[in-house]
């Protein structure tokens, strides 16, 4: 049963009542998130937004995240780039663009080692398309960091078709990589339906494959994460399975917090981003996640500055176990975003 597909069902129909909510805890993991700092400014004229990282088999840090012209945007202007440095505090060095085209932006990349192949994926906007923006999601593997990397030939991995699950919206982005424990290949990603009163609204689905290079097919009870019947946006998933259960970070974009505990505030009170803490979600299958929990805080809360977007969540990896939380924040518009140590949480 998907608590998420029944719940805002029966809180829009009947209201929100004493017997339809929840007391939405802090996790252990955001419990166990210590800030530490604010890294990779931006070069003047440009911005640099989220963080992807990762360590190789000598424990160097290697950062893949987007660099946008600030005289342009995200939507046009955006490239995958590459970063190193020996830890996480830095010093980073940039060894240069990974993905960049005069006919579409790459952006938001997730990176992934399967046994001896590291996995990209990413968010294209296809901006000079007819329909003026049609964001889709690519794949690309590489034998080392360093690359070179392969686009998969079936790019987009997950085509923006509008009939990915009888949905009228082309879009498709904002992934994130996982396998399953039965050998197969998961994306989950960002989707988006306007069959509630025309307006486009953020959901999570994902897609599934036997094969790494695909193809990728969609969950035929996508979306698997909705808020949908209530208006409510949900978007930038980081999933991941974990001494036996999958999770998933994700932004809280439009309070589904406060939705679940009965104090959602009127649409045009609620200001869309990553102003307010992300939420975390647990699940056996990956399919049904149930009520989730906090699953970090802001920067406010972190590092006492004034509330900016957090957003973007990624984890570094060590030796199989969770190390750090990267997440994207334009706190002063010179770094990419903060990191916090994850300290001593190993599932729950």
């Amino acid at each position: 049963m998907n608590l998420n597909k029944l719940i805002p069902v029966a809180a829009f129909i009947m209201g929100i009542s004493s017997q339809l909510t929840y007391s939405i805890e802090e996790s252990a993991f955001s419990k166990s998130l210590k800030p530490i700092d604010f890294i990779l400014p931006s070069e003047e004229g440009e911005w640099t937004w989220g963080m992807a990282p990762i360590y190789d088999e000598d424990g160097k840090l290697h950062i893949f995240n987007s660099i946008i012209q600030k005289k342009g945007s995200w939507i046009k202007n955006s490239r995958i780039v590459h970063w190193v440095a020996d830890q996480p505090e830095g010093p980073y060095t940039m060894l240069g663009d990974v993905f960049v085209s005069e006919d579409a932006s790459y952006h938001n990349p997730q990176i992934s080692k399967v046994g001896d192949t590291y996995v990209m994926v990413f968010l294209y906007n296809f901006y000079k398309d007819e329909n003026g923006s049609k964001q889709e999601v690519g794949i690309a593997t590489a034998s080392s960091l360093e690359g070179p990397w392969t686009e998969n030939p079936l790019n987009p991995i997950i085509p923006a078709s509008g009939k990915m699950y009888g949905a009228n919206i082309n879009h498709a982005s904002n992934p994130t990589f996982v396998v399953t424990p039965e050998g197969k290949y998961r994306i989950y990603y960002k989707s988006m339906t306007d069959k509630y009163k025309g307006k486009g609204i953020r959901e999570i689905s994902f897609v599934e494959s036997d094969s790494l290079d695909g193809p990728y097919v969609n969950y035929e009870n996508n979306p698997v994460i909705s808020y949908a019947e209530t208006m409510q946006d949900i978007e930038d998933p980081y999933a991941f399975y974990y001494n036996g259960y999958y999770y998933m970070i994700v932004e809280d974009r439009r309070d589904i917090k406060g939705m679940l505990e009965g104090n959602l505030k009127p649409a045009e009170e609620i200001k869309s981003g990553g102003y307010r803490p992300g939420l975390i979600y647990k699940s056996k299958d990956g399919i049904d996640w149930g009520i989730p929990e906090v699953g970090y805080q802001t920067n406010e809360i972190y590092f006492g500055h004034k509330l900016a977007r957090s957003e973007r969540p990624h984890i570094l990896w060590k030796d199989g176990k969770p190390d750090y939380l990267f997440l994207a924040c334009h706190d002063d518009d010179s770094t990419a975003g903060y990191f916090l140590k994850i300290d001593g949480w190993d599932g729950e």
